[in-house]
């Protein structure tokens, strides 16, 4: 299980012989605790075991007997998810992970000497689910603060381990994971982007599921041509069609830098038929959430030493990043201005990660391994934070640190 912010994907696999058998992916249903992790932790801690126990853990069991399986020959599990995703679903206490210095309690407990790793494991009667009591279901272990159990999966998945290349990888969501480096040095960071590149406080945002505008092109008569997620009648907008959006608007004069569309209007309909349309005031959410991005990408690679250039494969990461065009996010400045031969768009890289612990015992190790190695990189205390912050708000292509600089 990949259990994200906004989106929950599950994997069923036969142990024997490493099929998959079948997947699901359903919205997070913890929203009501609040869009993003700050706000869940705040609920979690005056509502102790509600976001677990009231809602998600029903949706699981759900979807599991949905599986075209006997739930009880469910035997192994294992959990991805940002550090307060994971720990919530394990029942630990969250509150420290939403104050200074952002630590999970089992990163605390680990400097303490009471454990030797930061991952957990239980049993399928604890974890509430209908598999077989006995099973053991894994908690993949977290890095460091808000560098969760969702992006040492994604080093699993793309072989950090035995990587000589410079390789970075971006997996966009309301916690958007950053990791730089290769087999010599690994660089992790969490950027708090919100919910808007996952539709949330977006006026017609949802998430990438059926009904979705997913792609988005304007033609030299001013009219929108769409792309929805299973061809059906449009319901909103998601990640990939925001994108689509805000480059389309920018290329065709229809918006400028700054965001503030230049028609003096407020508003942009997409669909009159089934009233889907875009506000400058999302374009301000956007902003902010393309900005912490950005500005953590100037940090990673800052602290490492290196130019965007230096990189040498760029995966974009995650159900977003699968969808995503390079030339869009590149123009509007999501992405670093790479050719298209060096980025490599990974699909959803913390499911693939957590499917290969899932089948191995010895990736798992190594797993363990390649989460002992990495450095967090804490964006804010960077003393040029704010400055990249400030300048990613711009819809433009994203500069080098040396144009920055300048």
């Amino acid at each position: 299980m990949d259990l994200g912010t906004t989106t929950v994907v599950l994997r069923l696999f036969n142990l024997e012989t490493g099929e998959l058998i079948a997947d699901s992916s359903f919205e997070n249903p913890q929203r009501f605790g609040g869009s993003d992790v700050m706000a869940r932790i705040s609920y979690d801690s005056e509502h102790s075991g509600k976001l677990l126990m009231r809602t998600l853990a029903g949706y699981l069991r759900h979807a599991i007997e949905a599986f075209p399986v006997d739930p009880k020959t469910i035997y192994e599990m294992v959990v991805v998810g940002n550090s307060t995703m994971r720990d919530i679903f394990f029942r630990q206490n969250v509150w420290s992970i939403g104050q200074n210095p952002y630590r999970s309690i089992t990163e605390i407990e680990m400097d303490e000497g009471k454990r030797e790793t930061t991952s957990l494991v239980t049993t399928g009667r604890r974890s509430l689910l209908t598999i077989h009591p006995k099973a053991r279901v894994y908690g993949a272990p977290v890095i460091s603060g808000h560098a969760g159990a969702d992006a040492a999966a994604c080093m699993l998945a793309i072989g950090l381990a035995d990587e000589d290349r410079l390789v970075a990888l971006m997996d966009i969501g309301t916690n958007t994971e950053l990791i730089l480096g290769n087999k010599h040095r690994i660089l992790v960071a969490s950027c708090p982007a919100g919910p808007a590149f996952e539709g949330g406080a977006i006026a017609c945002g949802m998430p990438a599921l059926d009904g979705a505008i997913e792609d988005v092109a304007l033609d030299e008569s001013g009219r929108f041509h769409i792309g929805v997620v299973g061809d059906t009648a449009p319901e909103g907008i998601c990640g990939s069609g925001l994108v689509d959006l805000l480059s389309e608007l920018l290329r065709a004069g229809r918006m400028n830098e700054l965001g503030r569309f230049t028609d003096d209007d407020t508003r942009i309909v997409l669909d009159a038929a089934h009233n889907i349309y875009f506000l400058e005031s999302d374009v301000n959410e956007l902003a902010q959430a393309k900005a912490a991005n950005a500005a953590g990408l100037q940090v990673v690679c800052n602290r490492y030493g290196i130019d965007f250039d230096d990189i040498d494969v760029f995966y974009l990461a995650g159900g977003f990043g699968r969808h995503l065009k390079a030339a869009a996010a590149r123009r509007i400045g999501l992405v670093p201005d790479l050719p298209d031969s060096k980025i490599v768009q990974a699909g959803n890289a913390a499911i693939e990660g957590a499917s290969i612990a899932l089948l191995s015992m010895t990736k798992r190790r190594e797993l363990e391994a390649l989460v002992r190695r990495a450095e967090h990189c804490r964006l804010e205390t960077h003393p040029s934070f704010f400055d990249f912050f400030v300048e990613g708000c711009h819809f433009k292509p994203l500069e080098t640190l040396e144009q920055v600089a300048r």
